[in-house]
Order: structure tokens, then C-alpha cells, then sequence
């Protein structure tokens, strides 16, 4: 059995999709791509330029977002225009005529590529994705998991445990999405191993759901912060041991393998080598602008992954459908399936879906 941890299905991404106002979800869209591996291009020629014009240098929290007409336009691209000139982020893949994602795009994704199941995930840009997560779900039980989210730096009010309470009891949903872009909303005025969040991590803590944890290198966006937040996910595991935790999309190449090696310091290694956690491997979403199909930098990469941490603690996932972007869903499972010819069968189907089967119960 295929199972592919990271999966979204959306609505439509010019409405609200959930959040209180169309203007804060494309406020959480407009922070997304201000540090994006997607190709930004200049409408008159094509340049290809960088997302820095879209916030303040300096000033990486929401309040730092300039005011650029930012706006969700057709064939995957968001549009935005600075001194009169506009500009295109091809954040979605070209085929995507509108940017909207269904289930039953995912179910025809997924019986072409030869996928079984999915976990459907979340994040702030994708919209608040508890009732339409629900909604696959609920259509499709056998097809998809599906996660539930918070306003993460708010996770601990009465308002977010109202949220999660209803997502689980209510909803149904079965595990948790947790990512730390969010806390640019509040211009990172809290950190998530805060004394004020014991309160969201013990109710998940006796929830017993699994969470699909995606680190940021908040709130500098670099080495030393990308450090920091993986020493404060370990104190988290290591405080709520009835927890176990994905790493969502692994970690970070630009900051621990520039060079093409793995370079962990001791208290990192410590950290990602924690027996509540599965490592996700997923690679073309962030590097496929970069490297070439089949991925030979990735696959090497995944080589010293089982080496340094054990087959039994990896898991695959595609980041459907933006992966396609870079490449087919077809050809982002067979980079791992076809072209890993290191691993044995045996590993294949354990990182390809049986050590994610096993964290959620899937038989």
C-alpha cells in the first residue's frame, strides 16, 4: 500500500476558504510567497525576481506585508503589482486553470500515479481547512486521513480550544496540522513551547492524534533560527510523551546540506533521532525548480537519511498538487519507488507506506 502523508484539497483560493475574510487568507498567501521557491516572473519581460518586494525588509511578521494589490489569478499564478508593475508567482502548476482542488482531483491524482491513500494536511494559505478537510473525509473515509488545524499562536484561548474540540468531536478529524508560518500573524509575539500552550498540547496530548509538525526558520529565516525551533520541538516531544509527531517536509537542505551532506549538530541530530518522530521525505516541492528528475541530489539524500536515522522513521510524501509545479505526481513517487535503488523492497514499502499506516492504524 502507497500512502502519501502530504496531500491538500482546497476551495477555491480567491474566497475566504474558512478564515474570517478573503483579506486574511490572502494575507496568509501573500507571506507564503515572500519567501517562495516558486518562480516569480515581471509581466513585461519575464524576469524572474525574487519575493522580497512584497514585505519590508527587516520586518517578517504580518505587519511587514506591503500593500501590493496582492490577488489570486488563473493558471496557478498569484498576481501582485509593485510601482505600477505587475507581477506573477507561478505558485500552482500551469494546468491548474483556476486554483481550486477538489477530492476528486486528488482521488483521479492518485489512481493514475498508483497512490492508495492520503493524509490530507493543512496551513493557513490552503485556507482553515477543518470543514472541508471533514468533507473529504467524510466523502471518501477509505481514500483519505485528514487533519485538523488551529490558529497556532492562538491555539491555547478558549476560542482555539473551542476549535479543536470541535474538529475532533465534532468534525471527526484524526490528527493534528501544526505549522509555524502562522506565528508571522502576530508578528511572532509567542513561541510554541510557551507555558501558555500547555494547554492545547495536553488536550492533544490526551487526544492521542498524531501531529504533522512543519518547522519554519521563524522568525529570521535562518540557520540559527531554523536550530532553534527544531531544540524547541524536541523540549515538546520530550515533555508529552503521548505524542507522536511527523516532521512535515523534513529537514531543511538549505540550511543543514547546503553541500549535498547531511550537517547536523549533536543537540539537532539528538532532536530529529527522537523516538516520537517519523521524518518526512519530500524533496521536488522545495528542489525541483533546481534539480533535474529523477532527483540523483535527493536520492543521496535519502540514502544518508535511512543511515543516519532508520528506515522505520521515514516516511514519503508529495505536497499535492503544488509538487506539479516542478513535476508530475507520477514522477514524485517513482523518483523514491523506481529510482532509489539502494533501498530494498522491503524499505521502499515501509518509507512508501508502511511506517505512516502504522502511526495512523491504517490496515
Amino acid at each position: 500500500m502507497i500512502i502519501d502523508c502530504h496531500a491538500h484539497v482546497f476551495q477555491h483560493w480567491a474566497g475566504a476558504c474558512g478564515h474570517g475574510s478573503s483579506e486574511v487568507h490572502r494575507r496568509y498567501m501573500q507571506k507564503v510567497q515572500t519567501r517562495t521557491v516558486a518562480r516569480i516572473i515581471r509581466a513585461r519581460d519575464g524576469k524572474v525576481v525574487s519575493g522580497e518586494g512584497l514585505f519590508t525588509p527587516g520586518r517578517n511578521g504580518w505587519s511587514g506585508l506591503k500593500d501590493v494589490e496582492f490577488r489570486v489569478g488563473n493558471y496557478g499564478r498569484f498576481d501582485f503589482t509593485i510601482d505600477s508593475e505587475d507581477y506573477h508567482s507561478q505558485y500552482m502548476p500551469v494546468a491548474m486553470q483556476e486554483i481550486v482542488a477538489p477530492p476528486e482531483l486528488m482521488l483521479a491524482q492518485m489512481q493514475y500515479a498508483g497512490v492508495d491513500r492520503c493524509v490530507l494536511q493543512a496551513g493557513g494559505g490552503y485556507g482553515a481547512m477543518n470543514d472541508y478537510n471533514a468533507f473529504a473525509q467524510n466523502q471518501y473515509p477509505d481514500k483519505f486521513f485528514a487533519l485538523l488545524n488551529v490558529d497556532e499562536p492562538r491555539a491555547y484561548t478558549d476560542a482555539g480550544l473551542r476549535e479543536f474540540d470541535r474538529a475532533v468531536n465534532t468534525l471527526g478529524l484524526k490528527g493534528v496540522y501544526f505549522g509555524l508560518e502562522s506565528y508571522a500573524r502576530y508578528d511572532f509575539d509567542i513561541t510554541f513551547d510557551d507555558a501558555r500552550m500547555d494547554a492545547f498540547w495536553s488536550k492533544v496530548d490526551a487526544a492521542g492524534l498524531p501531529v504533522f509538525f512543519e518547522i519554519s526558520a521563524i522568525p529570521d529565516y535562518d540557520r540559527a533560527s531554523a536550530i532553534a525551533n527544531v531544540l524547541r520541538l524536541k523540549r515538546v516531544m520530550d515533555r508529552w510523551r503521548n505524542t507522536r509527531f511527523v516532521l512535515v517536509m523534513g529537514p531543511p537542505v538549505a540550511h543543514f546540506a547546503p553541500n549535498g551532506q547531511w550537517d547536523f549538530s549533536p543537540e539537532v541530530l539528538a532532536a530529529y533521532r527522537h523516538p516520537n518522530l517519523l521524518i518526512e521525505i519530500m524533496f521536488p516541492i522545495t528542489w525541483g525548480g533546481v534539480w533535474d528528475y529523477p532527483y540523483p541530489e535527493a536520492q543521496s539524500l535519502i540514502r544518508q537519511m535511512r543511515d543516519l536515522f532508520g528506515v522505520d522513521r521515514l516516511v514519503w510524501g508529495s505536497d499535492m498538487p503544488n509538487v506539479e509545479r516542478f513535476c508530475t505526481y507520477t514522477q514524485c513517487v517513482d523518483y523514491v519507488r523506481r529510482h532509489c535503488t539502494f533501498l530494498t523492497a522491503s524499505e521502499k514499502d515501509a518509507i512508501l507506506g508502511g511506517n505512516i499506516a502504522a502511526l495512523l492504524g491504517i490496515l
